[in-house]
């Protein structure tokens, strides 16, 4: 008997059947409002931040002046 050779259509078939239940699923949780949101919570948070001033950089060195060009 002759070996036959194998198909990989149940693979592929297996395969599309879970990325229609995964499309499912998604399209369920967005349909029903998503799933995630809460209506008690507020829609905007308010954020008072009391941060200490920063210090004061020291004053950088002066360069020295540049020589002044003889006149030839």
């Amino acid at each position: 008997m002759a070996d036959q050779p194998r198909s990989a259509t149940p693979w592929l078939a297996f395969l599309v059947g879970g990325l229609i239940v995964a499309v499912a699923v998604i399209a369920f949780v967005i349909y029903s409002g998503g799933g995630m949101s809460k209506p008690d919570m507020p829609k905007s948070v308010e954020v008072d931040l009391n941060l200490p001033k920063a210090p004061s950089l020291p004053d950088a060195p002066r360069l020295p002046d540049a020589p002044i060009p003889t006149p030839k």
